[in-house]
């Protein structure tokens, strides 16, 4: 029935019948897509809502005439329940940079893919709000405390509810009312796309086209930024998250004047509450509809949660509290503890060979301590080890340990950075000297204090001729 009445309108469209119809991969909606090939390739789009099908096939039009890209709707069944539009191919820029977004190393080619993406946000949000007739929108022309609301009570009952985690209803209720008044602060006449992410973009001849607008509204831009750049499974590290928000600024002057202060404060409550929307999400899909995308997508947001709470939000303190028991909760933490970098810091002694790395990634750093002034050399010192007194104020004293270590924090600091951006699981960092007993011993122990103080991550340290082995444990 549904790939008949898209024929109809293919025939009715081109002239002719199409030579192929194949129905495309489910995304997370009820609309179903086709691909009808022939004379003419076109997406074919069945949706059982009526008044979603409307909202799409207003904003597509509207923003067709502001020039602005998206796919061009070109056939529309009289019950609006079936329609034909523009085929932009088949590549999502969450495909695009799939290589990225694996390893946490963004090539040049997707950087530059996800730099003209955030450019290209101001103009749906400012010039596509130009002349818009907001009453088109569904469910809700405007972004105000109701929609909040549902959001927070999605995430309460879908997913909150789900996990086990007990809390009291009407101190999270009065939180969720401070969020709303927060969030409505940066009320402005601008189009919301609502769902603006990698998989609602894309590519077509190296340029981004927007889809899947049709949950937009009338709402603050914030919203939108926080959606794309902390998207759950993108895992943009900050550092290019930084650069793409940079982005996003430079293209936002152009139609207001930005104070970056109250910007970065503002937005960090838009992605809090981003977040726990997108966990709403993931609950009912995963939890309630047993999609299993949605539940392997829940520890990836889980871990944007745990990184947000890293500074307080004074606004909302009965909510952090949850959400620190919710991120603390064993499941999240199992999850976590896969993915997490433990550090190997290890002292040896030359003359009995460099340590073997058990994981198999052939180690990562080798530090030559014997350039350093040895006080081995000193029968008095003899009996010491790096772990003690005399050989600390000896290695201090006379200096040269200090600048040996700044250069030896300074390459390994970049590695842990990377390494805990990327996901990896293991690193190996030794110190070897003469005896491994005096220069080799100070330089693992400090360093393996240093990488757990600065980063929090595990730090398993192995002082391999003194027999002597500690565990940092990570600060999650």
């Amino acid at each position: 029935m549904i790939t008949e009445e898209l024929q109809k309108l293919y025939q009715q469209h081109t002239g002719v019948m199409p030579e192929a119809i194949d129905e495309m991969p489910a995304s997370g909606s009820n609309r179903r897509y086709f691909r009808l090939t022939g004379v003419q390739n076109l997406i074919g789009v069945y949706g059982t809502s009526i008044e979603e099908n409307e909202a799409f096939l207003y904003m597509a039009e509207h923003f067709n005439k502001k020039n602005l890209p998206v796919p061009q709707v070109v056939c529309v069944s009289p019950d609006k329940a079936y329609y034909l539009q523009e085929d932009l191919g088949n590549t999502l820029l969450f495909n695009a940079i799939e290589k990225g977004r694996a390893t946490s190393s963004f090539s040049e080619e997707e950087k530059e893919l996800l730099r003209k993406t955030i450019r290209l946000l101001p103009s749906i949000q400012f010039a596509g709000a130009d002349g818009f007739d907001f009453s088109h929108c569904y469910p809700q022309p405007e972004f105000n405390q109701r929609s909040i609301l549902w959001d927070l009570n999605y995430f309460k009952y879908c997913f909150l509810k789900a996990t086990g985690l007990e809390f009291q209803e009407d101190k999270l209720e009065d939180d969720f009312v401070k969020m709303s008044d927060v969030l409505l602060r940066s009320s402005s006449a601008t189009f919301m796309y609502r769902d603006f992410q990698s998989r609602n973009v894309m590519i077509k001849d190296g340029e981004p086209w927007f889809i899947d607008f049709q949950g937009g509204r009338k709402g603050p831009f914030f919203y939108d930024v926080a959606s794309f750049l902390w998207q759950a499974k993108a895992r943009y590290p900050e550092t290019l998250r930084n650069e793409l928000l940079d982005e996003y600024i430079k293209a936002l002057c152009k139609y207001k004047p930005v104070d970056r202060e109250y910007f970065f404060n503002q937005l960090r409550h838009f992605v809090l509450f981003r977040t726990l929307q997108v966990l709403g999400a993931y609950g009912f899909r995963g939890y309630f509809e047993k999609k299993p995308h949605f539940i392997q997508s829940v520890p990836f947001a889980i871990e944007n949660l745990r990184q947000l709470l890293r500074e307080d939000y004074p606004e909302y303190p009965y909510l952090c509290s949850v959400l620190r028991e919710l991120t603390d909760m064993k499941q999240f933490k199992d999850e976590l503890q896969k993915r997490q970098l433990t550090v190997k810091v290890m002292s040896f002694a030359y003359k009995k060979g460099i340590p073997y790395d058990p994981t198999g990634n052939g180690g990562g750093y080798v530090f030559d301590c014997r350039a350093v002034n040895n006080p081995g050399k000193y029968e008095r010192y003899k009996p010491f080890t790096g772990l003690d007194e005399p050989i600390i104020k000896f290695l201090e004293d006379d200096g040269e340990i200090f600048p040996f270590l700044e250069h030896a924090y300074a390459l390994v600091d970049a590695h842990v950075k990377r390494y805990i951006e990327r996901g990896f699981s293991n690193l190996m960092v030794c110190f070897g000297c003469t005896g491994g007993q005096h220069r080799s011993v100070y330089s693992a122990q400090h360093m393996a204090e240093h990488l757990n103080e600065k980063f929090g991550v595990k730090v398993e340290l192995i002082h391999r001729e003194q027999n002597i082995e500690q565990t940092f444990e990570a600060k999650l």
